[in-house]
């Protein structure tokens, strides 16, 4: 009988734990920001658009086709992007950049992304990399579309 009344200890202490479970996710329920992805604050999100709307446009498009600066890009972006992007530019710790990207894909969106960074991961290359160098990765990265 000592047996029984063990097995019924565990299902009882099973039970109350259970119990105390649901009671506290009713009293502290979940929020979004613990359910979904991180979301980009706002007011960050509007210091960068009125940051990239005082900054020169890139000139990018004057190395896209050309065959030595998608050389000099794939070279930079080996340096600078492969890590997480991959060489092949499918993406890992970031995203894949053959495809439409969240932040825009034409050339001055992808140099601003370059030079200023973006939330939540993509640092800011603008202080290490020249609008050379920028256009040229560019240049490469429009290649592989």
């Amino acid at each position: 009988m000592s047996k029984s009344r063990k097995s019924n200890g565990w299902l009882v202490i099973s039970f109350a734990i259970l119990f105390l479970t649901i009671a506290y996710m009713i009293v502290n329920p979940p929020t979004n920001q613990e359910l979904l992805p991180r979301k980009i604050d706002p007011k960050v999100m509007k210091t960068i658009e009125q940051s990239t709307e005082t900054e020169p446009a890139s000139g990018a498009e004057r190395y896209i086709g050309n065959p030595d600066a998608i050389a000099a890009g794939k070279a930079e972006y080996d340096a600078h992007c492969a890590a997480c992007h991959l060489s092949d530019a499918r993406g890992a710790i970031g995203p894949n950049l053959r495809k439409r990207l969240k932040f825009g894909s034409t050339p001055e969106k992808i140099y601003e992304s370059i030079a200023l960074g973006r939330p939540a991961g993509m640092p800011a290359f603008g202080k290490k990399l020249n609008d050379e160098k920028i256009s040229k990765i560019i240049a490469f990265i429009e290649s592989l579309r």
